[in-house]
């Protein structure tokens, strides 16, 4: 099952403070590297997956927009 990706910026800033919120300093001395690495990886998966839902939004937009140019 895929969820539906959102592309309002609003909520994509949500949900990537959302993550990070409670990330420790890298610079803390109880940082754990790997908890660090999991969560920037959340972030960017998120980033990506909203990048590729505008990508293709706009394929089909772009498409529809050309073709009415005439």
């Amino acid at each position: 099952m895929r969820i539906e990706m959102t592309i309002e910026p609003d909520q994509i800033r949500h949900e990537i403070e959302a993550l990070l919120a409670d990330m420790p300093a890298p610079h803390a001395p109880d940082a754990d590297v790997d908890v660090i690495a999991a969560r920037l990886e959340q972030a960017n998966d998120l980033l990506v997956r909203a990048l590729e839902s505008v990508e293709h939004g706009q394929a089909g937009g772009g498409a529809a927009a050309s073709t009415h140019r005439g």
